[in-house]
């Protein structure tokens, strides 16, 4: 049986298929992954990005709509938008009340300024350019918005640090043999995690594309850490 995976290049269609193949057990490999932890870090999220009754969100990297449907329980417009239309057809068939969208975060299908929250978690590391995204973010979301991203990290305990690279590097493909179809996606996705610059590096690149108010959270010892910043109250159309 053929296996679709990423490479580290990113590219938007590689990574489009690669989670197109295993949209269906996604949501299931994310709880074994991180041990039930995901549920937690999904709250934080929540707590971070405030939904209110009247505020529009846009979920990026939304996968199967479960953090959105959060978001649409607390009142607030959610639009779910992932490159996968795998992971939206399977999002369609269990949050069939939410409306998802195709689009790449490097180029969105939404015009300057319509949001006052814009979210991704666990989706920016697989962006074929991550530095574009957050530049389109920053273009549709409102003056005085907020960004939100939620994404693995880098633990700041050295030995605890190593430990955890192990069990990227063998416990979760491991695991994805078990329960999932495609262990070569799995794969890549630790490799991607490594990669991934730490949190002062996403913070610099925040800053770099425009966000303001850059601050940060580690979560789990800095497994994950959560970014927050801010589009300036006096910021017109954005080029």
């Amino acid at each position: 049986m053929l296996t679709t995976r990423a490479t580290l290049d990113k590219h938007h269609t590689d990574v489009a298929s690669m989670f197109d193949g295993v949209a269906k057990r996604y949501d299931l490999m994310n709880q074994i992954m991180t041990l039930g932890a995901i549920d937690t870090w999904r709250d934080l999220v929540v707590a971070a990005v405030e939904p209110e009754p009247g505020q529009t969100i846009l979920d990026l990297a939304a996968g199967t709509g479960t953090s959105s449907a959060t978001f649409a329980a607390r009142g607030a417009q959610v639009y779910p938008t992932d490159i996968s239309t795998g992971m939206l057809a399977v999002g369609k068939q269990r949050q069939p009340h939410l409306h998802f969208v195709a689009g790449d975060a490097t180029c969105l299908p939404y015009a300057d300024n319509s949001f006052d929250a814009v979210t991704i978690s666990y989706g920016l590391r697989n962006v074929e350019d991550p530095q574009k995204a957050l530049r389109e973010m920053l273009r549709v979301t409102k003056p005085g918005g907020r960004v939100v991203i939620c994404e693995f990290s880098y633990p700041t305990w050295a030995p605890f640090r190593h430990v955890y690279t192990k069990y990227l590097l063998a416990a979760i493909p491991a695991m994805a043999k078990l329960a999932s179809s495609n262990r070569d996606a799995y794969d890549y996705l630790a490799e991607s995690i490594l990669a991934w610059p730490d949190q002062p590096h996403l913070a610099d690149m925040m800053a770099e594309a425009g966000w303001q108010a850059i601050a940060w959270r580690n979560v789990c010892g800095g497994v994950v850490a959560l970014h927050r910043g801010w589009k300036g109250s006096d910021e017109k159309e954005m080029a």
